[in-house]
Order: structure tokens, then C-alpha cells, then sequence
């Protein structure tokens, strides 16, 4: 990294301790993007990176709610306004105990780049609270959002800041929010996207993220003349983005084995067909329980628990042809990128968030794998939400094969934009560079559009 990329990053670090997964993303990008910096004089000038690593605005608030027992709860709620140069901010809502500003930086900050990589006209910002909604009730689960939301309406509307659902934030958890805003409001608008498909929800949306991330693992494959026809597959997690990788993993013919959740993961050697996948969206979507329970259900399959402070997940320690870590941020360290390459993987595509550490990307680019970053190769989701917004500006609502299509389609031009920008730069064939190149240029010439701001 040269001096002048070093010194953005320690200033960034000075600036925001205590913040390690904003360091991580801001220092992935300002690698990247330094050639860039170098050979673009205005860039420099016109102070981008500085502008870009700080957030235009940072709204923090408690959220105090009652309890099933009558007891009064106190949460932090966040949201994170990052950037707006090329339109609305957009990012979702995240409901978990590990929520905490610098995790909702870093994810913001992530959220511009893969926005824009979209081609749909949306900033970057991200927001939730450490409430956890796992263990809840219906209504205390209502009770907190209507809370959350008695102080969010005031920061957001469908022309300056949309949010979507995250970990945590499921139909359920936006209808909430969405009727306590059309209350305080008396507005009936496109504030919320991942809506019910009968109040202004689009088909797909829940879909989006794994698709897309199965999308863009094809056309990965692709540049080596390959498909994903009898591929062996890992997927972590076993939330929306999983059961969704899942499904198109099967619809396009591929082998998932693995499943999981924060206590350990299943490997089913025969695969999760579709009728195993509708068991886990049951046990996960309706019942809450945990992965475990598959082992238990399906003959053949096997469960192994997570140690806690293990050095490594046995979630990728398989044979396998492909990985999808589909669960959070930093679940894939050094030693899991060393077994998923000694264990014959040659793609991974993350459909979570920064989901693996800088040890592990450094081995995936030295060894030349096919590796899909989050920003472009889970853009699907937060594509599928800008879709939603279309849909509900034009107040109409557009089918399922037209949503796909689209869907398609942008992962399509996402995954050409990479692929363009790395080469462009000396970098053909690291989809890393290539994501935060052509994420950045888009936002950093609309900001020397807009002048000082």
C-alpha cells in the first residue's frame, strides 16, 4: 500500500477506534482504489476518499419498550446515512445483539460501493439496534418496532432514505415498522422496502440476495467455460440469503451439502433437494428452531457444533466445489480459506457482508480462485429492493419472471463492470478491485458533479 493510501487509513483508524470491521472495509477499498486516486488529479483534489470514509450523517437514539411481564427494555437504535451522491440512502435494518456503530459503518460504508455497482440510482447507509428479536413474542417484537420507528420517521420518506430489512428483519418485523410510519405519517409511500407482496412488496425480494449471489457465481463460472450443473456446494447460515442459494443451487442443478447457524452446521453428503429445503424453511421461518434438528430429521446427514473459540468453522472443512458463506461478517479466517482450498474449492461467492477476513481474501487472490466479493456479488438483494421502489413510484406491481429478469440482468452487468474495471487497471480477474473500482468511480464523479457538500 503506498504511503498516501496509508495515511487515509490511519487517519481513519485515529478517528473511529475501537471499530475494526470499519478499518477492515475502509482499507479494502482505499487499496483498491488508489491507482484510481493516482491517475485522477480531481479525485485528489477534490478530497473523495476523505468525504467518502465520513458519514453525512450518524443519528443515534434509545428505543425503550415493554416487555410480555410489563417490564421496561431499553435499546440503542442507529441508522447511518453515508452517502447520498447518487441518490436516496438505502441499506437495511439490522436486529442483533452485536449491533454496535462501527459493524453499521462498516456496512454502510460497504453499501455505497455495492449500490452503485447495481446501476439503480441509491446511496449507501445502514441502521438497526443490538434488540434481539430471537425468544420474542409477536408483540414485543411489535412494541419495539413501533418504538425503533417513533424515532426513525423523522430521518427518512421514500426521497431521502429507504430502508430494508437485515438479520433480524424479516416480513414480519417491516410491517411493524411500516404501519407504526404510515401512522406518525399519515402517508401511505414507498419508505420500506422487503414490504408484503399485498401492500406494496414486489415478488422475488425475499429471493433476491441468495439468487443473485447464485447469478453471479454463474457468470464467474462462466469466464472459464463452466456451469454450475453438478457442482458440490457449501452454504453457511441457514437465514433468508441461505434458503435462497439453496433453492437456485438446485433449480440450476448444483449440489448443495451444508447448512448453519451460531451453534453449528449439518453436512448432508446425498444434498439438500427441495423437499429437505421446505423442511428447513419451516423449522427456520416458522417454528425459530435450530439447524441442528436437520441431522436429527434427514438419515445420512451429520451435525457438528461450533466450539466456541475454535480456530476454524467445520462448515468449510468439506469437499466441495463451491462455497457460499451466506451467514455474516468474518466467518471465513485464514485457517477456513486454507481448508476450503485444500478441500478443492474453486469459487466462493459471499451472499453475506464482508464475510471473510483480509487473511482469507489475500489467499483467494493469490491463488487465482473465482472470488465474488459481498458489495457485488450479494447486490442482488439491495438491486431487488431498488426494483421495489420503481414499482411503487409507478404504482404498479410487476411479475415474477419480470422481476427475475431484471434481477438477472443487473447481476449480469455487475458482474461485466468487475470484470471491466480490474482489467482496466492491471487487475483482470480480481473481482475485488474490479467491485470497488467500479462502485467508486460512479460516486466519486457525482460528487465532483455536485461540488462541496
Amino acid at each position: 500500500m503506498s504511503s498516501g493510501a496509508q495515511d487515509l487509513v490511519a487517519m481513519v483508524k485515529a478517528k473511529n477506534p475501537a471499530e475494526p470491521e470499519f478499518h477492515q472495509a475502509v482499507q479494502e477499498v482505499v487499496e483498491s482504489v488508489w491507482p484510481v486516486i493516482e491517475k485522477n488529479p480531481a479525485y485528489r483534489k477534490a478530497r473523495i476518499l476523505e468525504r467518502l470514509v465520513e458519514p453525512e450523517r450518524v443519528i443515534l437514539f434509545r428505543v425503550p419498550w415493554t416487555n410480555d411481564r410489563g417490564e421496561i427494555c431499553v435499546n440503542r437504535g442507529f441508522r447511518i446515512q453515508m452517502n447520498s451522491a447518487i441518490g436516496p440512502y438505502k441499506g437495511g435494518l439490522r436486529l442483533h445483539p452485536s449491533v454496535n456503530l462501527g459493524i453499521l459503518k462498516f456496512l454502510a460504508f460497504e453499501q455505497v460501493f455495492k449500490n452503485s455497482l447495481t446501476t439503480l440510482p441509491m446511496g449507501g447507509a445502514k441502521g438497526g439496534s443490538d434488540f434481539d428479536p430471537k425468544g420474542k413474542s409477536d408483540d414485543e417484537v411489535m412494541r419495539f418496532c413501533q418504538s425503533f420507528m417513533s424515532e426513525l420517521y423523522r430521518h427518512i420518506n421514500q426521497f431521502t432514505d429507504v430502508p430494508a430489512g437485515d438479520i433480524g428483519v424479516g416480513g414480519r418485523e417491516i410491517g411493524y415498522l411500516f404501519g407504526q410510519y404510515k401512522k406518525l405519517t399519515n402517508r401511505f409511500e414507498g419508505v420500506l422496502t422487503g414490504k408484503g407482496r399485498n401492500w406494496g412488496g414486489s415478488l422475488i425480494r425475499p429471493e433476491a440476495t441468495g439468487y443473485g449471489a447464485v447469478y453471479f457465481a454463474g457468470e464467474m463460472l462462466g469466464t472459464k467455460g463452466q456451469t454450475l450443473q453438478g457442482k458440490t456446494c457449501l452454504v453457511s447460515g441457514s437465514g433468508n440469503v441461505s434458503q435462497y442459494t439453496v433453492e437456485k443451487l438446485i433449480h440450476l442443478g448444483a449440489k448443495a451439502v451444508t447448512l448453519s447457524d451460531s451453534n453449528g452446521c449439518i453436512h448432508d453428503p446425498a444434498g439438500i433437494d427441495t423437499k429437505k429445503l421446505a423442511w428447513v424453511m419451516d423449522l427456520k421461518n416458522v417454528r425459530r428452531g435450530r439447524i441442528e434438528e436437520y441431522a436429527k430429521q434427514f438419515r445420512g446427514s451429520e451435525y457438528t457444533p461450533i466450539e466456541r473459540g475454535a480456530t476454524s468453522n467445520p462448515v468449510w472443512d468439506i469437499k466441495a466445489d463451491c462455497a457460499f458463506p451466506s451467514a455474516t461478517q468474518n466467518e471465513i479466517n485464514g485457517k477456513d480459506a486454507q481448508n476450503l482450498l485444500r478441500n478443492g474449492v474453486g469459487l466462493v461467492a459471499e451472499g453475506a457482508n464482508m464475510p471473510t477476513t483480509p487473511e482469507g481474501v489475500d489467499l483467494f487472490l493469490q491463488k487465482k480462485i473465482l472470488y465474488g466479493p459481498g458489495k457485488a456479488a450479494n447486490a442482488g438483494g439491495v438491486a431487488t429492493s431498488g426494483l421495489e421502489m420503481s414499482q411503487n413510484s409507478l404504482r404498479m406491481s410487476w411479475s415474477r419472471e419480470e422481476v427475475d429478469g431484471h434481477l438477472g440482468r443487473i447481476m449480469k452487468s455487475i458482474h461485466k463492470s468487475c470484470v471491466e474495471a480490474s482489467a482496466a487497471y492491471g487487475m483482470a480477474g480480481n473481482y475485488v478491485a474490479g467491485a470497488n473500482i467500479a462502485g467508486f468511480v460512479k460516486v466519486a464523479d457525482a460528487m465532483l458533479d455536485q461540488g462541496i457538500w
